[in-house]
């Protein structure tokens, strides 16, 4: 059983196996969450996304996907890129949120993380419906993780999520 645990505060600063990244799908860093990370694990990030674009992505990690690149200076071991879909008025893109943190899962399972720590919130995605999709996605994946850390940089996202967990 997956423990769920939230944590106000800065998701570079978490020692994790795996910190997720809401990655752009040019996988060479970018603002917000995808910045910091890139920024506070160093260049060996960048070398890994880059190795990744020449080889097995050309085009860009697909949004829903999932990817794993060393974690550089962060205290974790992996960095795990994940591209969320951007919130329309117009469009469920739910699935593809969804998406995110399934594959996410499984990639930390594959690389064998134990721990690992998700950004919250989606470019434009209302917080209450991107914790809802959150908790009840991993709630109903099956993994191997023992603990994922929804990782909330203000008060709102935190009750936002602490109303889904319980």
């Amino acid at each position: 059983m997956t423990t769920i645990t939230l944590v106000q505060g800065d998701i570079t600063q978490q020692s994790v196996d795996a910190i997720v990244n809401a990655a752009n799908s040019s996988l060479l860093g970018g603002g917000g969450v995808d910045g910091a990370i890139h920024r506070r694990g160093g260049p060996a990030i960048l070398e890994d996304c880059r190795r990744l674009r020449a080889s097995h992505y050309g085009k860009g990690l697909p949004t829903g996907q999932a990817v794993a690149t060393t974690a550089g200076a962060l205290d974790a071991r992996w960095v795990i890129h994940t591209v969320g879909p951007v919130h329309s008025q117009s469009l469920d893109r739910s699935a593809l949120l969804a998406s995110c943190y399934r594959e996410s899962l499984r990639v930390a399972d594959e690389l064998g993380a134990r721990t690992v720590a998700f950004p919250a919130g989606v470019y434009g995605w209302p917080m209450d419906d991107a914790a809802r999709i959150a908790v009840e996605t991993v709630r109903s994946t099956e993994t191997a993780v023992e603990e994922v850390r929804f990782v909330l940089f203000d008060e709102r996202a935190y009750e936002a999520f602490a109303s889904q967990v319980g």
